[in-house]
């Protein structure tokens, strides 16, 4: 396996989905803002896409590639009967669950956005918007199961480029919604579940070599089966701690007028890292390192183990200093525009500024995780993550009077470090993990590298302020050139003091 090369090939996909979905973002940004009709469509769509994030980036996989990766190695038959019990089961539950969920909207908004409550117009729309994206749930879990079969046989870039049609849609229905001159949050809404089922064909479409599903009532429920739900059930609450983290805030800000819309653009900017430094890295390894540990191969996990950390910390430190740094002419450059205010542009940047500090915890979770899911050990993620999502609420329902929107930002990153110090410790104590002297060489010069760039980032920021006011037309081409630099920066220093060398993380 070569590290850089399989996580490139994810990355790219998913780079340009997420470029995909900025566009997409600024066109809502200009079309809706941070009104009632942004925040109702932010919460509709949020339902959905926190089960999608979930399923399709990661989670999934931490419970079925070791199981599914198993088989493979006794039998090829074997294996797909377990794969066509497990998709007939999920397929059985996913559909009980979206009927269910259709049925008792208004109970599930109160749930995750009791503050709606107050403005019975935003309420009505928002019930309406989520029984329409709803059924995107039960298209994308499924299409992630494909996805997750078809990482079990090392095969990344389709999974990692399907999300791209969901923000082709999305584009294409703001056009279209101006063109037909009917209302933008309900084509929107119905774009949302047309695209998850797109994304379902696709992959079907794609797996169709290595597995093809057979629809049946009947199911044989063996052990392998009940070993994978118990399995399954842990690994979607402790690997999805970041996205479980969100949707608690996205509770709580539901009691601020546009406090979910400000929350929502500014996870948009710090996921694009989480995508390529934690989720990429992560899918990556997770199939190779649960062969390593059943072949007990110590040499190859440590080695993957370190490389993976190695790649998650240089690519999401500098992000996170740059994040901070350059939170407010971010978000004027990519969002400030049309319907999105000078107020919009700051609030949101304030919201930025705090999830930047946890964009290395949210990735290293992502590789530690692993470490446990690797050994099918999902039980202890689960603990440890049921911690840091008690600290994320305790933080934010006891300060959100206080500060408002801004608390659930710093909560969401405070617990999320904690939880990764919570996993060291017991990587640690069940001796996991030891960083090798590659890593312990890499790392001071890293941290130097972040420094240099960070150095030089400030000071274009510093000679350029004047080009980011809110009505400067061309301040998303100095941002654009600002990053370049910067970057050059970062990676000439990096190689320079030998801080990271793509040749070092070939791990064939």
């Amino acid at each position: 396996m070569n590290l850089i090369a399989s996580t490139s090939t994810f990355s790219f996909f998913t780079l340009i989905s997420r470029i995909l979905g900025y566009v997409r973002d600024i066109l809502i940004a200009i079309f809706l803002g941070t009104s009632l009709f942004a925040d109702a469509f932010f919460v509709a769509f949020r339902l959905p896409n926190t089960f999608r994030r979930l399923f399709a980036e990661g989670t999934f996989n931490a419970a079925f590639i070791p199981s599914y990766a198993g088989e493979l190695a006794k039998d090829k038959k074997q294996a797909d009967n377990f794969a066509k019990n497990i998709f007939n089961l999920l397929f059985i539950i996913l559909l009980f669950f979206v009927l269910v969920a259709e049925i008792f909207m208004p109970q599930l908004i109160y749930l995750i956005a009791p503050g709606f409550y107050k403005n019975p117009e935003k309420l009505k729309l928002a019930i309406e918007l989520s029984r329409i994206t709803f059924p995107f749930l039960f298209f994308i879990c499924l299409a992630s199961f494909f996805a997750a079969i078809l990482n079990s046989y090392n095969k990344f870039a389709v999974a990692a480029a399907a999300p791209i049609i969901l923000n082709v849609v999305l584009i294409g229905s703001l056009f279209f919604s101006q063109w037909l001159n009917i209302s933008d949050v309900l084509l929107l809404s119905y774009a949302v579940s047309f695209a998850g089922f797109l994304q379902l064909l696709i992959l079907l479409f794609f797996v169709r070599k290595n597995f093809k599903p057979i629809l049946t009532l009947k199911i044989k429920i063996d052990k392998k089966i009940k070993f994978f739900f118990r399995k399954l059930l842990p690994s979607i609450f402790s690997s999805g701690v970041t996205q479980i983290n969100i949707l608690v805030g996205t509770i709580i800000a539901s009691f601020q007028a546009g406090a979910v819309s400000y929350l929502y653009y500014a996870d948009r900017v710090y996921q694009i890292n989480l995508a390529v430094a934690g989720i990429a890295v992560g899918t990556v390894m997770l199939p190779d390192l649960s062969k390593y540990v059943k072949e007990k191969s110590i040499k190859k996990i440590s080695d993957l183990q370190n490389r993976a950390l190695e790649l998650c910390l240089f690519l999401s430190v500098p992000a996170a200093t740059a994040l901070v740094l350059a939170s407010e002419e971010v978000i004027t450059s990519l969002f400030g525009y049309g319907s999105f205010n000078e107020s919009s542009v700051v609030n949101t940047a304030i919201a930025l500024t705090f999830f930047g500090f946890g964009v290395p915890a949210f990735s290293i979770l992502k590789i530690f995780s692993n470490f446990f899911f690797a050994r099918n050990d999902t039980r202890t993620p689960f603990i440890l993550s049921i911690v840091s999502v008690t600290l994320n609420i305790f933080i934010s329902v006891s300060l959100f009077n206080k500060f408002g929107f801004v608390i659930i930002a710093i909560a969401t990153s405070i617990s999320s470090w904690v939880n990764v110090f919570m996993h060291y410790y017991f990587i640690k104590k069940r001796d996991l993990h030891i960083f090798d002297d590659k890593f312990i060489y890499k790392f001071p010069r890293m941290i130097l590298s972040v420094v240099v760039m960070g150095t030089v980032l400030y000071l274009l920021l510093g000679f350029f302020s004047d080009k980011f006011n809110y009505n400067e037309s061309w301040k998303f081409v100095y941002l654009f050139i600002i990053v370049v630099i910067s970057l050059l920066s970062y990676f000439i220093i990096s190689n320079f003091s030998g801080a990271f060398k793509f040749k070092d993380i070939k791990l064939r």
